[in-house]
């Protein structure tokens, strides 16, 4: 799990613990690092469990594991589309909807920036109506 240096204690949800707990995914060790590094990203970004899965927001749903590719880590970003800047990670063509993926630990930490990058923009964008 997130070393408390990476994530604070307002953010962890004990009911994404044990979903990461109860999971049997060949690569939990690079979704666990997924979720490390967006938790890391801003404070105010919250976990929960929805649709059966892990789901990170900040002022609406940003990212969703999707848990049931089993050959590679799959991020859905619910409004991917809208998030402000170029983002050549973000896949897709659907009216909002945008994919990432990584095909294991290996090429997460070597996206981080690029992750990283595409959470914060969420999060200058959303805040900006506050």
């Amino acid at each position: 799990m997130p070393s408390k240096k990476s994530m604070r204690a307002s953010q962890a949800n004990p009911q994404v613990e044990d979903w990461f707990n109860n999971s049997d995914h060949p690569l939990k060790d690079a979704q666990v690092e997924v979720r490390r590094i967006i938790l890391a990203v801003d404070p105010r970004i919250q976990e929960s469990i929805k649709w059966g899965t892990p789901t990170f927001s900040y002022n609406g749903d940003i990212v969703s594991l999707q848990s049931n590719a089993k050959k590679f880590v799959s991020l859905m970003f619910h409004r991917g589309a809208e998030i402000p800047g170029k983002h050549a990670g973000l896949l897709g063509s659907s009216r909002l909807v945008r994919t990432m993926k990584f095909n294991d630990l290996s090429e997460v930490q070597r996206r981080r920036k690029e992750l990283e990058s595409i959470v914060q923009a969420w999060c200058t964008w959303k805040s900006a109506g506050e």
